[in-house]
């Protein structure tokens, strides 16, 4: 029962993500319209024009850390959940919508362009330091939750948290790269039709990895028993 509470658990995030982009489309949101609601910090600018599908990722990650209380009960994991979502918050919508995960992200990427690599290089140099800003908001709320890995499962666990980590920056940079994918009018017209399936299709293939890689679960930990583990 505890392993497919745990496996439900781990799919959950990526249902969120899809869900974000159904609701969007759903509802017709649009720049104008949101703004409106006096959304204008988090709808306009160019971090939401240039990667409109990051909500999903913002999405994703609030629902990951979320669900903390289902893999560690107790105190531990609803302060590690309320950890989680002031941090995926914090850093994805402060001062503005991408927060400092794509600022930063963009930031080495551009200087890395600048100083003589190539758009590809750049480009998921960026995605790295993003997955870095945004994994640290995933991950240390999940380490104070659950602690430390038991005695013999390092090797295991930090190999996962690799994979994760890969996986992490793959999402956000296939999600950096939906205008060059297709994805052309959202946020300034609604989401509809061909480009709410393509919306969903790379959202998607994004977390895709990263969900998968959460279907394995972490071993019990220091902080567990064997029954609970």
């Amino acid at each position: 029962m505890a392993a497919r509470t745990g496996r439900l658990a781990a799919a959950i995030p990526l249902a969120a993500a899809l869900a974000a982009v159904a609701l969007a489309a759903a509802s017709g949101a649009t720049q104008g319209g949101l703004a409106s609601a006096g959304l204008d910090p988090w709808v306009y600018g160019f971090f939401a024009d240039r990667y409109p599908l990051f909500f999903a990722a913002i999405a994703y990650g609030a629902a990951q850390v979320a669900l903390l209380p289902v893999s560690a009960p107790g105190w531990r994991g609803w302060l590690g959940a309320l950890l989680g979502l002031a941090l995926v918050l914090g850093l994805s919508l402060h001062p503005t919508y991408g927060g400092l995960v794509l600022r930063a992200g963009f930031s080495v990427g551009g200087v890395a362009f600048l100083s003589g690599q190539t758009m590809g290089v750049a480009q998921g140099l960026g995605a790295i330091v993003a997955a870095v800003v945004l994994g640290s908001a995933l991950g240390f709320p999940a380490l104070l939750a659950r602690g430390l890995p038991r005695r013999g499962a390092w090797l295991r666990s930090c190999g996962l948290g690799l994979l994760r980590f890969a996986a992490l920056a793959w999402a956000l940079g296939l999600l950096a790269a939906a205008r060059d994918l297709g994805l052309a009018g959202f946020p300034r017209l609604p989401l509809s039709g061909a480009q709410a399936a393509l919306a969903g299709t790379i959202v998607l293939a994004a977390f895709l990895p990263h969900t998968i890689f959460g279907l394995i679960g972490p071993r019990a930990s220091v902080e567990t028993t064997p029954g609970r583990g």
